[in-house]
């Protein structure tokens, strides 16, 4: 699991400051930092999961309440088309281990990324 010292930890205790999107008491939306595209918010659950492949039958739940608050932030955001990516693991290009879904717009995307 993942723990609060990660980076999305310090953001939720407010050690971290960020630029709030939405928040509920499951989760909170965040514009990434480092955006790739006009519009790039990060979803986390408030729930330390450390990655996607840690996820368990008891948080089905909480993972499609994920994806639903990240359809809510893309329409928020002006956004009629979107991506959701989700990151498991470094060799898939995670860099902070505590699940995070980025919805990323506002520009063409090409499939593959890259």
């Amino acid at each position: 699991m993942a723990s609060s010292d990660t980076l999305f930890g310090r953001i939720l205790s407010g050690e971290i400051p960020c630029q709030e999107v939405y928040a509920d008491d499951l989760s909170l939306a965040f514009r990434d930092v480092n955006p790739q595209a006009p519009v790039h918010v990060l979803v986390i659950p408030r729930e330390p999961i450390a990655q996607l492949g840690e996820a368990t039958a008891e948080h089905q739940a909480l993972l499609g309440h994920l994806l639903l608050v990240a359809a809510k932030v893309a329409r928020l955001e002006g956004l009629e088309s979107w991506r959701t990516v989700i990151n498991s693991g470094a060799g898939a290009g995670q860099t902070v281990f505590h699940l995070h879904l980025h919805v990323i717009g506002g520009r063409p995307l090409a499939w593959p990324p890259g």
